[in-house]
């Protein structure tokens, strides 16, 4: 019997292979699309998972009525081990982006974050070198390289033995020990080029100074919420111990788990989860409009296999054997789609794995995919199938063996409403990508209040700052060597660059206390990006108090303290009066999902940061130049950053603001294009078996007068109809979605009508062309065919 059941099977699904082939080839597009979502998901929500305490490492952090920040004072991991047993181990972590030089003879690493952790940090986070985790004793250090580092610096190396390097400038004389190789988890929040462990970190420091990540290990079993009651209570109790704050009310603590810091912690962006719930959304989505293809045609092929379904039954077939032969042979076809799935998963993947910058392999064994896929499988043929086999195993014999059998109006309705939830669904999708694309668009134009054209980012090693601070140098020097080179138009140094995070320190004026952000720069940095002046000056190297306490503030700062005529008034900060000289319009340094923040720019700040970060303006018709001048004499004009010269374009920097927007408007493109392409298919089968149905009284109107475009017009108008509905049941959804989105955006566009009328147009006009190719030839065949048998 199976036997006979597998030929009927075959020679059907050969008989109508133009239909099959829609079938399967829409479902294998959308299945490549789900294993890619699927993979990716799996890969995001699994950060470092291979932790065996992972349910139990949180991460401290501060709430502050302007912000939240995971960066708090070192004193308070000590505190929090002492007070609560709950706490089985308390660790610090400091990261930097400062690029380190580091050579071995002709060979030269560039390091872009070394990770600084104390011991305890270590242990909690299951950082371990090759040659396994020692304690360092005293104050020193142990400093390990990523194997892929200590393969740039020893290519030949073999053992694991300390090897002697040079930092900085090759002429500099700076020696240090690396102590050995450490693995680099890329599928962990804790990436680096190297580590530095400390037997511990932040001995001297005080509540003052909030340079560290605290990661607690909880026993298990712990009552977070009650333990982060208790560190609450104990932060504010050490604060006013301290006499560093005297008003803890607006300041609290609060625990954030491991498994919250890649995709939405608590103190920082949760663009990433955003992307992964659409994506994950969006992949579901394709998948349910496949199915509905499928289950829409194999409805609309019933009528075909109802005299099969009468001979079976009189034979003594049961309705759960003709159940079972029709799933099989839905499975059959899903089989093949899932098999081709991979093959078209396989064929993308290197476009999708730039795209999300990732490295995902389909026959990688701990994917999931070797469990997953199977039961997509069953899933899939069970959702897509048992409609339409029910309704095929569902015909009465005398009925159809007389000939007399349709499908009943709960099919008709049924496949009406599925097309129309499928075009509801390419609708929503049209709209959002055209919505992003506005939104794209605006944010390319619009005037970001500063210019990073022409303005070149050079990555350096020395430290500029007040010149009695220890370490740190004068910039002068360096700028008016610069400034020589022909084509240079300025040239400054900053603690921060546009596009990168600012600091953060409380500063009090017109008897308000606030934090704010905080950049120290040097003469020229206005005028090199370009900002706009509202009132008063820029610093200027004629006003002798401007490198000591002079500030700039910006229209989001004067807001926040409330002045009236800000240039003349003061404001404290870092044990300083600075008098403000100049007001600044508000430029979106930060991009535009986040509001300008109220911002003071100094030149002596005894608590910033050194200023590292050098920018110079060059003119355009001059820029190579330039950068080959920089280049060849960059050991003189900076002796001490040596002859490593390193730049990159502060626009392109500025750029990576929008990276994951830019996904996202990739991500709707395809799906949109996916989602049309396979409704599409579906339309043109389901147009295809209705005017089949109707052959018969397209002839009988021919034979009566009728021209082909009015028959046309018959035929289109029920579709035209379906896709009407959709668009209506679509904008009230899709208008939510997108505003729910833009929302994400302090800066954004109002929702543009233009998507919504686009969007019907597309869909229509997609509708009338499709159905009209599909029934052109039922159009234009001669009606004494249709009716000869009559």
């Amino acid at each position: 019997m199976f036997k006979l059941n597998l030929k009927i099977a075959l020679r059907n699904l050969w008989k109508n292979k133009g239909i099959t082939a829609i079938n399967i080839g829409g479902l294998a597009i959308a299945l490549a699309a789900f294993i890619l979502v699927m993979m990716y998901a799996s890969y995001e929500t699994s950060f470092d998972k291979e932790n065996p305490n992972y349910d139990n490492i949180y991460v401290v952090g501060v709430t502050y009525p302007e912000f939240k920040t995971n960066y708090v004072a070192a004193p308070l991991a000590t505190a929090i081990k002492q007070n609560f047993p709950e706490v089985e181990s308390a660790g610090l972590i400091t990261g930097s982006s400062f690029e380190l030089t580091i050579k071995n003879g002709n060979n030269t690493l560039f390091t872009k974050n070394i990770l600084v952790a104390d011991y305890s940090a270590a242990k909690i986070l299951n950082i371990k070198p090759n040659s396994g985790l020692l304690r360092p004793q005293g104050d020193d250090r142990l400093t390990y390289l990523s194997t892929e580092s200590m393969k740039t610096l020893f290519p030949n190396k073999k053992d694991n033995k300390p090897e002697i390097v040079g930092f900085g400038a090759s002429n500099s004389g700076i020696t240090g020990t690396i102590a050995g190789a450490i693995k680099n988890n890329t599928h962990s929040n804790f990436k680096f080029d190297g580590v530095s462990i400390a037997s511990e970190l932040g001995k001297n420091d005080n509540y003052n100074m909030n340079a560290y990540t605290i990661y607690l290990q909880l026993k298990p079993e712990t009552d977070v919420e009650l333990l982060e009651q208790k560190i609450n209570n104990l932060y504010k109790a050490e604060l006013l111990k301290s006499n560093k704050v005297t008003d803890v009310k607006s300041i609290s603590t609060f625990l954030d788990p491991l498994a919250n810091l890649h995709l939405r912690p608590k103190a920082g962006n949760d663009a990433a989860y955003k992307i992964l719930i659409a994506l994950s959304t969006l992949g579901i989505l394709i998948l349910v409009i496949a199915c509905i293809n499928f289950t829409n045609l194999s409805i609309a092929q019933a009528a075909k296999r109802g005299k099969e379904v009468g001979v079976k039954k009189v034979m003594g077939a049961f309705r759960y054997q003709l159940t079972t032969q029709f799933l099989v042979e839905i499975f059959m076809q899903c089989l093949v789609a899932v098999v081709l799935a991979l093959m078209l998963a396989e064929l993308v993947l290197p476009s999708f794995n730039h795209l999300f910058q990732v490295q995902l392999s389909i026959w990688h064994f701990h994917n999931g995919l070797f469990w997953q896929l199977p039961l997509i499988l069953c899933v899939i043929t069970f959702i897509a199938g048992i409609y339409p086999a029910m309704v095929l195993s569902g015909f009465k014999p005398a009925m159809v063996l007389k000939g007399n059998f349709s499908t009943s109006k709960q099919s008709y309705w049924l496949r009406n409403g599925l097309l129309v939830f499928q075009f509801c669904i390419a609708v929503v999708f049209i709209i959002s990508l055209l919505t992003i694309n506005s939104q794209l668009k605006y944010m390319r134009t619009q005037d970001v209040g500063f210019t990073a054209n022409q303005v070149v980012y050079i990555k350096n090693l020395t430290l500029f700052n007040n010149p009695s601070k220890l370490g740190s140098v004068s910039f002068e020097p360096l700028r008016e060597k610069m400034m020589n080179i022909p084509g240079v138009k300025s040239a400054t140094v900053a603690t921060y660059i546009p596009g990168g995070t600012n600091g953060v320190n409380s500063y009090s004026a017109n008897g308000i206390t606030a934090n704010i952000d905080f950049v120290n720069v040097e003469f020229d940095y206005f005028e090199t990006l370009d900002i706009k002046l509202k009132e008063g000056r820029f610093f200027s190297q004629k006003f002798k108090t401007d490198n000591v306490n002079s500030a700039v503030i910006n229209e989001s700062a004067v807001a926040k303290y409330g002045f009236k005529n800000p240039v003349g008034q003061t404001i404290t900060g870092s044990g300083i009066d600075y008098k403000i000289v100049g007001v600044i319009k508000d430029f979106k340094s930060q991009g535009f999902e986040s509001i300008v923040q109220p911002t003071i720019y100094t030149i002596n700040d005894p608590h910033g940061d050194y200023k590292t970060q050098i920018m110079v303006k060059i003119e355009e018709s001059r820029m190579a130049e330039v950068l080959a001048t920089l280049k060849s004499q960059w050991s003189q004009i900076n002796p001490k950053d040596g002859e490593d010269f390193r730049y990159e374009f502060l626009d392109e920097l500025y750029g990576k603001l929008f990276k994951k927007q830019e996904q996202l408007q990739s991500v709707f493109f395809a799906a949109a294009s996916l989602t049309i392409f396979i409704a599409i298919l579906g339309l043109f089968a389901f147009a295809k078996y209705i005017t089949t149905g109707r052959i018969k009284e397209i002839a009988m109107r021919k034979i009566l007068g009728a021209n082909d475009l009015q028959i046309f017009k018959l035929i289109n108008k029920s579709f035209f109809v379906m896709v009407l509905i959709a668009n209506l049941i679509s904008w009230p959804l899709a208008y939510i979605l997108t505003k729910k989105w833009l929302e994400t955006f302090a800066y954004r566009i109002d929702i543009p009508i233009l998507p919504f009328v686009l969007s019907a147009l597309i869909t229509i006009l997609l509708t009338i062309i499709t159905v009209t190719v599909q029934a052109r030839n039922a159009v234009k065949a001669n009606p004494v065919d249709a009716l000869k048998y009559e």
